[in-house]
């Protein structure tokens, strides 16, 4: 059976290539704009499914792959910073607190259509940052890209003093011992 990855980030890429099955990439056309009423966690499921559902349409079979996370702190979604003043404010604004990655997860089958979505929480407690150990963090990994503005799987480690999840993939963006367990629903079996 086809598996198709419903995005273009790297990271999940990257994660997906851990299982050892092939997969092919297509890049989703979604509108991620959040709904007014919408709570963090309700929006990355509904853009999960919303990912996969518009390439599973695209194809007559095959299990798509659709993926979507927030960073949340003091009940504020943090985006991707976009450039080096936002991601000097957002991680001032982690700096010795507890910021939750909520990461929807979704698997369509093309052929049934078959729904399975699913909403992993990683939470990461920030060490105090002093402003200068923050200037040195974002020259050095510039994760503009990231919703958070660090990344996990290179420096910003340096930048936790705990992590508390079940799945440390989940944290970059692909919560892999759940998505194994939706393949296997669908027939898909990795070991």
């Amino acid at each position: 059976m086809k598996l198709v990855l419903a995005s273009t980030s790297p990271f999940r890429k990257a994660i997906l290539e851990k299982l050892g099955v092939p997969f092919e990439i297509q890049s989703p056309s979604v509108d991620e704009t959040p709904l007014s009423d919408e709570t963090p966690a309700q929006l990355v499921e509904r853009l999960a499914i919303a990912k996969a559902s518009a390439i599973a349409g695209q194809r007559d079979r095959g299990l798509v792959i659709g993926s979507d996370q927030v960073a949340v702190i003091d009940d504020h979604i943090l985006g991707k910073p976009g450039n080096h003043e936002k991601a000097v404010q957002q991680l001032q604004q982690a700096a010795g607190k507890r910021v939750v990655f909520q990461t929807g997860l979704a698997l369509v089958n093309a052929a049934t259509g078959h729904v399975q979505s699913e909403v992993v929480p990683f939470t990461v407690v920030f060490r105090p940052l002093g402003a200068q150990q923050i200037e040195n963090y974002l020259q050095r990994e510039q994760p503009y890209n990231c919703a958070g503005s660090f990344k996990s799987e290179g420096l910003g480690i340096a930048l936790f003093e705990k992590l508390e999840g079940d799945d440390p993939n989940t944290l970059m963006g692909l919560p892999l011992i759940r998505l194994i367990r939706m393949l296997e629903k669908e027939g898909l079996t990795i070991i």
